[in-house]
């Protein structure tokens, strides 16, 4: 019995922070290139908000920036300073900063997390230099699976699920209520108040390291499609949108 609970315990916090990256593969490689596209890292000081363990804040280290890490998870903070300086145990919705400290921010998949998603975006503008860039991943609404799992009878199901983000808010929030997934008018909503302007947005097809790893063949020639519908109008049923917002 304790063995089930701990694994249903270990399932909830899953569902409740999601599962930061664990590793270093060719999607979090192209996604960190794509950082350095749009933000000047070397020398920066730079706010990873919802930290993880800390892989792109190592690696925004090693490229010259001063990093700050934050999350809201103890272990996954403390994971992380093995690697990387200067990690904090502390909730999006609070950063515990001075107004205009940074330089630069990044939020990877963090936004769909919080309690509070527009107070996580104010705080990001809030602590933000006039100037400075906010880099965020987050999950697309369009995109045919949840990759969040979710729950059904009270029990939490890991594991991509088909079609949930295409039934209707209510129904849709009661299968996947631990996570949220972006329409463009929900991150349109979030950002309007603020004074950030966007500088870029797009959607991006994942990596698909999994499915390589398992079916070299089959997974290199999914991403090379996907990597064309990027570059169409199909891009719009990526599996994470990418924003890049500058502070006016």
């Amino acid at each position: 019995m304790t063995d089930t609970n701990n694994i249903r315990r270990d399932l909830d916090k899953a569902a409740a922070l999601g599962h930061p990256s664990y590793v270093w593969r060719e999607g979090q490689r192209r996604r960190f290139e794509m950082i350095r596209a749009w933000v000047q890292i070397e020398g920066a000081r730079v706010l990873v908000d919802g930290a993880g363990v800390g892989m792109y804040s190592r690696h925004l280290a090693e490229a010259g920036a001063e990093v700050v890490s934050i999350d809201i998870d103890f272990p996954s903070m403390v994971e992380a300073s093995k690697h990387t300086a200067n990690c904090l145990v502390a909730a999006g919705e609070h950063l515990p900063f001075a107004n205009s400290v940074f330089d630069a921010i990044l939020s990877h998949e963090v936004l769909e997390h919080v309690v509070d998603d527009a107070a996580a975006v104010t705080e990001m503008a809030r602590v933000l230099k006039p100037g400075g860039r906010i880099i965020i991943f987050a999950p697309n609404r369009r995109y045919l699976f949840e990759t969040h799992g979710h729950y059904w009878k009270g029990e939490y199901h890991f594991g991509n699920t088909p079609l949930i983000n295409y039934l209707p808010d209510r129904w849709r929030n009661r299968l996947a209520p631990h996570v949220r997934a972006y329409r463009p008018g929900d991150l349109r909503r979030l950002i309007a108040p603020l004074p950030l302007r966007v500088v870029h947005w797009t959607q991006i097809y994942p990596g698909y390291d999994n499915i390589i790893a398992r079916h070299p063949a089959l997974g290199k020639t999914v991403r090379g499609i996907t990597r064309l519908f990027e570059k169409s109008p199909l891009r719009t049923f990526g599996i994470s949108h990418f924003l890049v917002l500058e502070k006016v």
